[in-house]
């Protein structure tokens, strides 16, 4: 079933259309992310058997899971360092406004 793939790429276009800057990309794949990690974190903490099974069901863990569930080998290596590559950018993004930030 690629509905998790169809909809991380929908969700990559729709950014890419309207924004248009790179930034907005990193930003997108930082919050699917996180996202995806909070909800396994979840699954396995919170002990609600229907919710973690929905959960289970249909999210996938990380975008690594999303990488290594439909692609293999030499392909998943580059995509997984381009992930990470991503996360990098997003971590200096994040620091660059921490830096900058203005007291209140």
């Amino acid at each position: 079933m690629y509905i998790d793939l169809i909809i991380l790429i929908i969700l990559i276009l729709v950014v890419v259309m309207f924004f248009k800057r790179f930034s907005s990309f990193v930003f997108l794949m930082a919050i699917i992310d996180i996202f995806l990690r909070i909800m396994t974190y979840i699954k396995y903490n919170l002990g609600l058997a229907d919710l973690s099974y929905i959960i289970d069901k249909y999210l996938p863990e990380s975008i690594f899971d999303i990488i290594h569930k439909y692609t293999n080998g030499m392909v998943s290596t580059v995509l997984e360092w381009c992930f990470v590559g991503i996360m990098i950018i997003f971590l200096s993004y994040i620091i660059k406004i921490f830096i900058h930030k203005k007291k209140i």
